[in-house]
């Protein structure tokens, strides 16, 4: 006798569907794990919330600063507590936090080089490291050349010797307003000066263009402000 077995066969379109299934399932969860990601990496320039602090207390060598958040260059700095080193950069004359970075392209970057329009301001631990009024009168006489600085508007010069490390630089100086500012030349690019000064436990650094320097006054003056204005409360 022939028997015939009651199991019942399963087509080919339902055996298919049993494989599809979990694909689709699968690919929808890598998907969904590539959304959150991109999220959480997604710029969020001028996207905080409305009860995100406009200010962060920040600690750099043990000295509290008060930092605005629009003014922090780099998105992994953007926390309170205790930071190494933190980057700023602040509109001039306004010297209000920049919005959002325009888009650079190869059209308008030679643009951008030759207008700039900000302080650059770096704030960081100096782990009692030579000072920059030490430098000013203990390094950098070595490597100045010997001619005598002649004040122009309260501004003396004084140029760098071609065989030292500050070779390309020239030294500038003034007392009333205090500045002191070593300067690049003008050359393929404008030239940039930088000015420093030590806060509590911090060296702050200023970049700005040299071409500010016919406008010295103001330009130390901006300096002085803004350290005064992120200094936290002191006791």
């Amino acid at each position: 006798m022939t028997l015939f077995s009651a199991a019942p066969l399963r087509s080919p379109r339902t055996h298919t569907r049993a494989h599809v299934v979990p694909i689709v399932l699968g690919g929808a969860a890598a998907i969904a794990a590539v959304a959150l990601v991109a999220y959480l990496l997604w710029p969020t320039w001028g996207s905080r919330g409305v009860n995100a602090p406009d200010k962060l207390p920040v600690s750099v060598g043990g000295t509290l600063f008060n930092l605005p958040v629009a003014a922090i260059r780099m998105k992994i700095q953007r926390h309170s507590g205790p930071q190494e080193r933190i980057d700023l950069d602040f509109l001039y004359p306004s010297l209000e936090p920049p919005g959002a970075p325009k888009h650079v392209t190869s059209d308008t970057a030679e643009a951008a080089l030759q207008s700039i329009d900000r302080i650059f301001l770096s704030i960081a631990a100096h782990h009692d490291a030579l000072s920059p009024e030490q430098r000013t009168t203990t390094i950098y006489p070595r490597y100045l050349d010997q001619a005598a600085a002649i004040p122009a508007d309260g501004l003396a010069m004084r140029t760098f010797r071609a065989d030292t490390p500050y070779g390309s630089e020239d030294l500038y100086s003034a007392a009333s307003p205090a500045l002191t500012a070593r300067c690049t030349r003008d050359a393929a690019t404008p030239g940039m000066c930088l000015a420093e000064r030590r806060v509590g436990g911090a060296d702050l650094t200023f970049r700005f263009p040299r071409a500010w320097l016919s406008q010295w006054r103001e330009v130390a003056e901006a300096m002085e402000r803004l350290t005064a204005q992120l200094r936290g409360p002191r006791g």
